[in-house]
């Protein structure tokens, strides 16, 4: 029985590490090197698939600018082409290993937009963990039709079932509101 729950919290973690992981790639009004970190770049000829973290080192100066310097000269431009075909919008400026990206500020229209498309990210997460918790009900009324648990244990495992999604749930409206609020400040 313990199993099955464990099964369920150890799902719903993977759930929201993958959504905190999508969420470094909305934009706030900073420079951050996460924004760029996962960014796939097709490089030595189209032969390897590689984030851009793999490729090289970044750090950002200032609040405005995120700067990667690439371990080996050959992926610079694969790199750059990558960064300019991302859905962030960016453009960088390229001198030898080196790529500068300026953080243009956000206009509020801009942050609506990125706020909204939080809203959706965090609720397919909310709706993927829904899922997760009708499968382990779905197990857990299986072992009591087959009478390895009792009812009473099924109940108990049901509501314990309902409270780790709330809580799952209140961990994202967390989320969500530290990202809106980095998205929304100027």
């Amino acid at each position: 029985m313990n199993d099955i729950l464990q099964e369920f919290k150890t799902n719903i973690q993977k759930h929201i590490e993958l959504l905190k992981e999508e969420l470094k790639t909305i934009r706030t009004g900073r420079a951050q090197g996460s924004m760029v970190e996962g960014i796939v770049v097709e490089t030595y000829g189209g032969s390897m698939k590689m984030k851009i973290l793999e490729l090289g080192s970044i750090t950002t100066e200032g609040s405005s600018t995120i700067i990667i310097t690439a371990f080996d000269s050959s992926t610079v431009q694969d790199i750059e082409k990558a960064i300019m075909n991302s859905p962030l919008g960016l453009t960088p400026k390229t001198d030898g290993n080196v790529l500068t990206i300026r953080i243009p500020a956000m206009n509020e229209e801009q942050r609506l937009k990125y706020t909204k498309v939080l809203s959706q990210q965090i609720e397919e997460t909310k709706q993927s963990i829904r899922y997760a918790r009708e499968d382990i009900r779905k197990k857990v009324k299986i072992l009591m039709d087959e009478k390895d648990i009792t009812k009473d244990e099924h109940f108990r495992l049901e509501k314990e079932i309902d409270n780790l999604t709330r809580a799952s749930s209140d961990t994202l409206q967390e989320i969500k509101n530290r990202k809106e609020e980095e998205i929304m400040a100027i």
